[in-house]
């Protein structure tokens, strides 16, 4: 019996459960109910998406000098650490049953972390067993816990934090606590920020990012925000998936962090997306806030009643075109996907290395609805590194790392614009999934390698000047806007915003 697992003496624990068990469970608990195909479908209440404003870390001798604290992550005290995780650790002893697991994260090739994991919900246990992988012995550099107990009411007073709900880590503990939210992101993105904490000190680059692979074995890297189309993009018929959403680059390669999917889910159809519809309408799929019909029969993808961020997860196995390994070799090429809510950014662009470092530090996008609490419509956003929340360190460390690899191995990098043309969000037109698909398969296949190419004037952007089968109107956002003024107006406010931005974080 492990040293985590003795703090509990009262609950039965189930150790390790098959997913069979785990879903009757869920189902008896009525923390979920079954689709039309055998999904579990579950709804978490008002935290249907990241509480953004509730992250902690605990500020002790590991931490004090390396966290980059400006990034909306919140000091806890060593003393008031040990104090929460005491209260909820009798709160969970006090309770009839717990569920544990032992997962991992990473790949013992490159780095891996091994993960206990403990919740009062057959159903959080059920999405570790797919988010994460297999416990690989003997392959853990270390070990870290996750005590979860989203059902434990906290007094915000008592441990001096902002809410009823914290998401907070202790790296001297090697301990995350989550509690006040049943949103299953919170587990996935807490072992996501260990992992972008510890990876640094020894050379590798955690990314959040989707990576895939081509019949010729050349690999490629998806960098967004939620809702910019990493988990799409990533996952594209005749391409071999490695990962959707959390990858590690090393100069062994790229590497998938995790076990599984999780996928949004809103206006996910089969004729869009037909591997992710697939993996998420099929027996023991997880799926989260989504409509499912009074009578059952169907699930609505396209209903947002109870959020935009509704979330399909699955094992990588029940993707057919998959990398079994979950590892490639050094990206050819790397995608930025931000989709630009003002309309003004092109579709696709050849990033120089140094506009390639400003555009990665910058992590434009749009923060999508639904993606975090509070967030009804989409806003403009800078998320330094395409995943500011999840990365404990500053920008500049995970760029320089970047800027390595880019020199070292001659990588491309492209922008990739998945937003608006011709006018802002509310009166231009989105890019359609096809358009963006075809674009980056023209990449993927080499065939934008000699290509002329024209500048921006505003942001001093490589544009291809013809693309096949790409209507050249569209490449050049200024030719969309039927009104030029206004065009050059809103392109140079956001590339003054650009400017002071790269100010704000590299004083």
């Amino acid at each position: 019996m492990s040293a985590f697992i003795s703090l509990f003496k009262h609950a039965r624990i189930n150790k390790n459960s098959h997913k069979s068990f785990l879903i009757e469970k869920a189902l008896l608990k009525k923390e979920g109910t079954l689709g039309p195909h055998g999904e579990l479908i579950v709804t978490t209440g008002a935290h249907t998406g990241r509480s953004a404003n509730d992250k902690y870390v605990v500020m002790n001798e590991l931490s004090k000098e390396k966290i980059w604290w400006e990034n909306n992550i919140h000091e806890m005290k060593q003393s008031t650490f040990e104090i929460l995780r005491q209260d909820v650790v009798t709160y969970l002893d006090s309770l009839d049953e717990l569920f544990y697991t032992e997962r991992s994260i990473g790949s013992s090739s490159h780095f891996s972390l091994g993960i206990e994991f403990i919740s009062s919900q057959a159903t959080a246990a059920f999405f570790s067993q797919y988010m994460f992988k297999p416990l690989m012995e003997g392959a853990q550099q270390d070990v870290y816990k996750i005590i979860h107990a989203p059902g434990f009411k906290l007094d915000p007073n008592k441990y001096g934090v902002r809410s009823e709900t914290v998401i907070v880590t202790c790296f001297k503990e090697k301990t995350t606590i989550i509690v006040g939210t049943f949103y299953a992101g919170e587990i996935k993105k807490s072992m996501f920020s260990i992992m972008n904490f510890l990876l640094p000190d020894i050379g590798i680059l955690p990314m959040h990012s989707g990576a895939n692979q081509n019949s010729k074995r050349e690999s490629f890297v998806f960098f967004g925000l939620s809702g910019t189309g990493k988990t799409t993009l990533s996952t594209d018929v005749g391409l071999q998936l490695i990962g959707d959403d959390e990858h590690g680059l090393s100069d062994n390669g790229v590497f998938n962090f995790e076990g599984g999917c999780y996928a949004k889910t809103f206006k996910l159809a089969r004729e869009t997306e037909p591997e992710i519809f697939s993996a998420s309408t099929r027996f023991a799929s997880f799926l989260e806030n989504v409509k499912l019909a009074d009578d059952r029969s169907t699930i609505d993808f396209f209903d947002d009643t109870l959020t935009e961020n509704g979330r399909s997860s699955y094992p990588l196995d029940f993707i057919e075109n998959r990398v079994e390994s979950g590892a490639g070799e050094i990206p050819k090429h790397l995608f930025y996907l931000s989709a630009d809510a003002f309309g003004v950014l092109p579709p696709v662009s050849l990033l120089s290395p140094e506009q390639a470092m400003d555009y990665f530090v910058l992590g434009y996008s749009a923060k999508l609805a639904g993606t975090e609490v509070g967030v009804k419509t989409p806003q403009a956003t800078f998320s330094s590194c395409f995943g500011a929340p999840f990365m404990l360190r500053h920008p500049e460390v995970y760029s320089e790392l970047l800027k390595g690899f880019i020199t070292k191995h001659k990588i491309k990098v492209w922008l990739i614009n998945t937003g608006w043309y011709g006018g802002s969000y509310g009166t231009g037109t989105r890019f359609s999934l096809k358009i963006t698909r075809h674009i980056i398969r023209q990449i993927q296949d080499n065939k934008l390698n000699d290509v002329e190419f024209l500048k921006d004037q505003i942001f001093d952007l490589k544009i291809p000047k013809a693309i096949d089968q790409i209507d050249s109107t569209i490449l050049f956002p200024k030719n969309a806007w039927s009104n030029q003024e206004e065009y050059q107006r809103v392109a140079s406010n956001l590339a003054s915003s650009f400017t002071q931005q790269l100010i704000k974080i590299r004083k």
